[in-house]
């Protein structure tokens, strides 16, 4: 007998491929880190700009302060979450591949992230805090770089290594700001170090522009390479659509100072308490136009539900990343983005081998066709 032996792909890493506590566990961190970016670092800082509506309205003041006690639950919630889920993970990794490849550095560092971070709840660093705080930092910066290397070594696709690698350069402006600015605080240099406004300006908008390419690389579903013509009607219409908002929204601040100068510089003071508060929540600066960071986020918001309605692992992981947002000041937003890319490492096409397929075929002779 002959035996046919083709490759086929694969997709590896969905969620329903994992073990139920991890299922949960990924499902939870999600949730939970949602739930803390909008009550916690968005809803929470809101009430900061109540401050006049509240002498007039008396539930403002007991309504936020509700909001940031759930908020601070989500927080102390989601770090719990986060290391359960690192710890499983890595565990995960070191189960199925060994401490070989990329696993010898990235499980030692993950390792080392989480007991950085119980060591420092336990035993704050009031003697070296910025030492501590470089230390930390350099740690997470190594996994994060070397899960990234891995993602674009495994994934072939242009569009996949255009989005991880702009994401890189994008958190990495904010490492090098927070890194360098703690060395030369700690050994008491007055000058400012080299290149860290521009460093941080220009990760701000890589970061946006990553959030940008991710419908790019796993959004696609309007092409106008279809050959069915409505799906290629609906492709047009749609991307005349959003071209049209994206440049109203580019030149709406002049067409508002042309028609009414007061209406526009009420929308502009609106804007700029929004932009107060998403940068202390996400530490986005809005310095480029707002129809950039508009677009971005409609883009990371379809794309992450598509994926998660997919089931794959990829639309956890991406969530995580950008619900982490641009700066990690707290210890918390670090693990997330550490384990958005680990999630996201986990989804990819593998080339697997078929079963052997016998062929069929008229027997040598009459004998061996008896039994």
């Amino acid at each position: 007998m002959s035996a046919a032996h083709s490759m086929i792909d694969r997709m590896t890493g969905r969620i329903n491929d994992q073990s139920l506590l991890f299922q949960y566990t990924i499902k939870l961190v999600l949730l939970v880190s949602f739930l803390e970016l909008v009550i916690y670092r968005l809803v929470s800082r809101l009430g900061m700009h109540l401050s006049k509506l509240a002498q007039e309205h008396e539930w403002i003041i007991p309504t936020f302060t509700a909001l940031t006690g759930i908020g601070q639950w989500a927080l102390n919630t989601v770090a719990i979450l986060l290391f359960l889920a690192l710890a499983v993970a890595a565990v995960n990794r070191m189960t199925e591949r060994g401490l070989v490849g990329s696993n010898r550095i990235i499980v030692p560092s993950v390792a080392l992230l989480l007991l950085l971070t119980g060591g420092f709840l336990l035993i704050p660093p009031t003697v070296m805090p910025t030492l501590g705080a470089a230390i930390y930092n350099f740690v997470a910066l190594i996994a994060i770089a070397c899960l990234m290397t891995e993602y674009l070594s495994t994934h072939p696709a242009w569009s996949h290594r255009a989005m991880g690698l702009t994401y890189l350069l994008g958190i990495g402006g904010w490492f090098y700001y927070q890194i360098v600015s703690t060395i030369y605080s700690f050994t008491g240099t007055v000058m400012a170090p080299p290149l860290v406004y521009e460093a941080i300006r220009v990760g701000e908008a890589l970061m946006v522009l990553s959030s940008i390419l991710v419908f790019w690389a796993y959004g696609r579903g309007v092409s106008f390479r279809t050959r069915n013509q409505r799906q290629r009607r609906r492709a047009i219409w749609f991307w005349m659509t959003a071209g049209s908002i994206f440049t109203m929204m580019l030149f709406l601040d002049y067409l508002l100072k042309q028609y009414d100068p007061g209406m526009a510089n009420n929308i502009r003071s609106a804007a700029a308490g929004i932009g107060w508060i998403f940068q202390f929540g996400m530490g986005y600066t809005f310095f480029l136009p707002f129809a950039f960071y508009m677009t971005g986020l409609l883009c990371w918001a379809y794309t992450v539900i598509k994926l998660l309605t997919m089931g794959r692992l990829a639309g956890y992981g991406i969530g995580l990343m950008f619900i982490a947002g641009y700066t990690l000041i707290v210890s918390n937003l670090t693990l997330m983005v550490v384990f958005g890319l680990m999630l996201l490492t986990m989804d990819r096409h593998r080339r697997d081998a078929a079963d052997s397929v016998p062929a069929i075929g008229v027997p040598d002779s009459l004998a061996s066709g008896h039994a």
